[in-house]
């Protein structure tokens, strides 16, 4: 599987049998759910703690910590396209509807390269 190639559907698929064939839907409630995707986002984070900008580079070059962090990664994104399929979430109606208010949010003119 490629992101190139990939439907999100796909994605919300192949998670969605990895959980039942585990019998795993008990323990996936919304509340779970969230806290997991918490829980690895501060996995995730974990690999970048202290470290400056000017560092990541070099992190992501070393195969082993950029495969912990890919793993990370993937965690948070399965949990969010668990919580998706328990919440009968559009994913791709969600994100577009997000970017567009933010869009409207955050109009270019005014916040082109600055964040606040």
């Amino acid at each position: 599987m490629k992101d190139k190639s990939t439907t999100i559907r796909e994605l919300r698929n192949l998670v969605a049998e990895f959980i039942r064939e585990r019998d795993w839907e008990q323990f996936h409630d919304p509340k779970n759910l969230a806290m997991s995707i918490a829980i690895e986002a501060a996995e995730l984070m974990e690999h970048f703690q202290w470290d400056r900008n000017e560092q990541i580079p070099a992190i992501l070059e070393d195969p082993g910590r950029r495969k912990e962090i890919e793993e990370e990664l993937a965690d948070v994104v399965c949990y969010c396209l668990s919580l998706a399929n328990n919440l009968e979430i559009d994913l791709s109606e969600a994100v577009e509807r997000k970017v567009l208010k933010n869009a409207e949010k955050y109009p270019p003119g005014e916040y082109r390269g600055r964040h606040s």
